[in-house]
């Protein structure tokens, strides 16, 4: 069952990391956790190149999203992955949003939520969030978060960074945004690219105040 007991929204922007959000999506669903999904055409863009899945934002195949599985997964994880009712957990818990849509419930702050997470978290994404200049629903959602003091996770996947965008993460966090790069830690006995995948998600999903054994964690040792 669910922590939470208001919805969460997440948006895919154009940042490479396609991955992060599946797994994501795939693991808030699990938990039962309502969600609000909207997708930036560079996100998609992103999610076609790196996962083959091509998405029709006017009426995207979310049910493949949501079950697909890199050629690179270990078969464990191909076959817990394949043993979920994704169609039913779609059904139940996943409503999508197109970006240009403003008159959905998640561009008013009337409507509430959680928290929201940008992930992945492109450059122009966080410098619309940063200068408050909505431009689509994923920013005008994320404005919405800062104003009415919520939970808002930004998630961005670049390297090297430019001053400019230390300058936009700074801004940001300081007007209350938890800023998360896509850095995923070798700590937790990393036998494969899911552990990694699965320490960012895990990680949004502790910012969520989801409860999630996505990773094996930090043990204090006696001598």
């Amino acid at each position: 069952m669910s922590q939470l007991s208001l919805p969460v929204v997440v948006g895919v922007t154009g940042a490479s990391g396609a991955m992060y959000a599946v797994r994501l999506l795939q693991a808030l669903c699990q938990a039962e956790v309502d969600v609000h999904l909207t997708v930036s055409p560079s996100g998609a863009a992103v999610i076609r190149q790196e996962t083959g899945v091509a998405l029709n934002l006017r009426e995207p195949d979310l049910l493949r999203l949501l079950g697909y599985v890199p050629a690179w997964s270990t078969a464990r994880r191909r076959q817990l992955i394949d043993r979920v009712d994704w169609e039913s957990q779609l059904t139940r818990h996943l409503q999508y949003h197109h970006y240009e849509d403003y008159f959905t419930p998640i561009a008013s702050g009337s409507f509430r939520t959680a928290a929201m997470v940008v992930c992945p978290c492109s450059g122009s994404t966080l410098s619309g969030i940063a200068r408050a200049a909505s431009n689509n629903l994923i920013t005008r959602a994320a404005e919405v978060h800062l104003k009415e003091h919520r939970k808002l996770v930004l998630v961005p996947r670049e390297t090297p960074l430019s001053v400019l965008q230390l300058e936009n993460m700074h801004r940001v966090a300081a007007a209350g945004a938890t800023m998360l790069p896509a850095m995923p830690g070798w700590y937790h006995g990393v036998e494969s690219l899911d552990c990694l995948v699965d320490f960012v998600a895990g990680r949004i999903l502790d910012q969520l105040q989801v409860d999630n054994r996505m990773i094996d964690r930090w043990k204090e040792t006696t001598t």
